[in-house]
């Protein structure tokens, strides 16, 4: 299973860890992923998304119902 956010569709990003002596090595900057479960009213069901930590406080803030809509509108919406 990838490391997505299932409404956004935010991977992860890549860059260079620094040592002291400057020397570069790749490395992945993770998501903050968290495993949730939103019920969804209009719906009249609970549903289990994998949400980034930025994706969650925009549910917080528009409710989840607004994210849901504009998410399939968008075509991000990978449930």
């Amino acid at each position: 299973m990838s490391r997505r956010d299932d409404i956004s569709g935010a991977k992860a990003l890549n860059g260079y860890r620094s040592s002291k002596a400057n020397n570069k090595t790749k490395r992945l900057f993770h998501l903050n992923l968290q495993k949730r479960r939103f019920y969804i009213p209009e719906e009249d069901r609970w549903v289990t998304l994998k949400v980034n930590a930025k994706t969650l406080r925009t549910i917080n803030k528009n409710g989840i119902s607004a994210v849901l809509k504009k998410a399939r509108k968008n075509g991000t919406l990978n449930i």
